[in-house]
């Protein structure tokens, strides 16, 4: 579990303001290193750095790619020794290279520390876990030359504030609670959050988009559907319950994987009734089960209230007996199936 992330994520979130507040200045550094969760600022800040870079665009003499897997150090010396053709810097681009694993980290910390002014070079996490070793001395190096920007899953009131105004300016207006319900069932990722906003202000009839216009065409991820099933279980609606299990079913990910999110989510339903049995706020509720929005908790905390502490145990214990079964069962999918189907009828 992340402690104190709303702390960790402010002050995380200063390396991308800052390269924000220089991307506005034009003041660039010569060594970048991003990285991080939220794709959709990661790649509009990209963008800007080859566009105030590369005004002639990426087929000009100054911008060079690199895939990190076939980058051999002297062809990086050979491109960072090039001087830019009729501009003032050129730009270095490198994917998914990791610097902290590489056999030449010594050789490339002396090429990082005594970097030309002429020359920008950006080194880009897409697949690759970005994960340097803060007690390796060349890795402390390697980071004093660097401008790390993490790119972080934005907090609640950025998010609605930027969901709002996406809507705004493909014409559309959207209530605050509806706003949260598309965040919460599209994980809040700015990436996936565009592609499902353009969805549903094009299919919207009238001028405010409604929580019906959102479920006809945004697919929501898994653990939404899960959560789905859970409050229909909650409420003991079976109908509803094997409705979702189809969904579920649908999706097509792996069994375990399903299983382990149903698991999940009969936890924190079960630590969120012992949160109400204490009388114990949602805010620690949130810190408890790692959410990242108030209004995750809030929800949650409101389905715990219609259930059962027994109840609620009796769904982690049948979820860990059927967990178990799956690693050796032919057929891990009926074993789900058994298990909704079990708890859609349990009675409280």
């Amino acid at each position: 579990m992340r402690k104190n992330t709303k702390n960790k994520d402010v002050n995380r979130n200063v390396s991308y303001k800052k390269l924000e507040s220089s991307l506005k200045t034009g003041q660039l550094g010569s060594f970048y290193i991003l990285h991080g969760e939220e794709r959709y600022l990661l790649d509009r800040s990209l963008e800007k750095l080859r566009v105030l870079l590369c005004p002639d665009g990426l087929d000009s003499f100054n911008y060079k790619r690199f895939d990190g897997k076939e980058l051999l150090i002297e062809d990086l010396e050979n491109a960072i020794d090039t001087f830019p053709a009729f501009a003032d810097r050129s730009l270095i681009e490198i994917h998914d290279f990791d610097i902290f694993k590489s056999d030449d980290k010594e050789h490339l910390n002396s090429i990082f520390a005594d970097l030309p002014d002429y020359v920008c070079i950006i080194f880009v996490y897409n697949i690759l876990e970005y994960k340097p070793d803060g007690r390796k001395k060349t890795d402390k190096e390697i980071l004093s030359h660097a401008n790390v920007v993490d790119f972080v899953v934005q907090e609640q009131d950025i998010l609605v504030k930027w969901i709002r105004r996406h809507f705004r300016d493909a014409g559309k207006i959207i209530s605050d609670s509806d706003i949260k319900y598309l965040a919460t069932i599209t994980g809040g990722f700015m990436a996936t959050l565009n592609g499902e906003i353009e969805k549903a202000a094009a299919y919207a009839k009238h001028e405010t988009v409604t929580r019906e216009d959102i479920d006809a065409v945004v697919s929501p991820i898994l653990d939404v559907v899960v959560y789905k099933l859970t409050d229909a279980l909650v409420v003991r609606d079976s109908k509803k319950a094997l409705h979702h299990l189809g969904e579920l079913l649908q999706m097509r990910e792996e069994p375990h994987k399903m299983m382990y999110s149903i698991s999940l989510k009969m936890r924190q339903l079960l630590t969120a009734r012992i949160f109400v049995e204490n009388r114990i706020g949602h805010e620690s509720l949130k810190k408890m089960c790692d959410f990242r929005y108030d209004f995750q908790s809030e929800n949650l905390y409101k389905s715990a209230r219609q259930t059962t502490l027994s109840y609620c145990r009796e769904f982690v214990l049948c979820c860990s007996a059927t967990a178990l079964e799956l690693n050796s069962s032919s057929d891990p999918e009926s074993r789900i199936v058994e298990l909704v189907t079990k708890l859609a009828f349990t009675q409280q």
